[in-house]
């Protein structure tokens, strides 16, 4: 063999050796929040089952999401008191998320059944969420303030959020923000 070509071969395929290893997991599926997701081109079909799962059966948590409450104040006298239902949710360590996703779900038939209503608009998306230090920061899509009017339906929105998000002991206050703005968001 020609001394000029096998320094390069080797040099090819210690190349290919390295992209191999270096390009880890792109082309499998990963469980993120319960759900698979596919990353790259997996050569495998999604996997059925063992997302979320511990053993054979789901390990859920409790999670008390705040509504507002027509048998409780018929007359909605104090438009910040709201009451907690409680769901369950995957346990996951990003519990507060998966307690706000709730909230943003609204109150089930059988709890509307029951007087419980939200002042949150449907379709509101979660951008993102962080606690520091004792201050969740969450930011939600602008979907949030479309069509809000009036003190009373603010000040329910924000009871809402604030006292789901308390509810964990990791959260002291809470910061609601707009697509990042923090001033000026949900004004009647």
């Amino acid at each position: 063999m020609n001394k000029r070509i096998l320094p390069i071969i080797l040099l090819l395929a210690g190349a290919a050796a390295v992209l191999f290893f270096l390009r880890g997991d792109e082309d499998s599926w990963i469980c993120v929040n319960e759900v698979w997701e596919k990353h790259g081109n997996p050569s495998a079909s999604q996997p059925t089952d063992g997302c979320g799962l511990v053993g054979s059966s789901v390990v859920t948590t409790t999670v008390k999401v705040y509504f507002a409450n027509t048998s409780t104040d018929p007359n909605f006298l104090d438009c910040s008191v709201v009451s907690p239902v409680e769901r369950g949710v995957t346990s996951t360590l990003a519990i507060g998320r998966a307690a706000l996703q709730e909230l943003l779900k609204g109150p089930t038939v059988e709890e509307r059944n029951r007087g419980f209503f939200t002042g949150i608009n449907s379709g509101v998306d979660i951008l993102s969420l962080e606690i520091i230090e004792g201050v969740a920061t969450v930011d939600f899509s602008k979907k949030i303030e479309e069509a809000v009017g009036g003190s009373c339906r603010i000040a329910t929105i924000y009871s809402q959020i604030e006292n789901t998000l308390k509810q964990f002991p990791t959260v002291k206050s809470v910061i609601i923000k707009v697509e990042g703005r923090a001033d000026d968001v949900l004004q009647p």
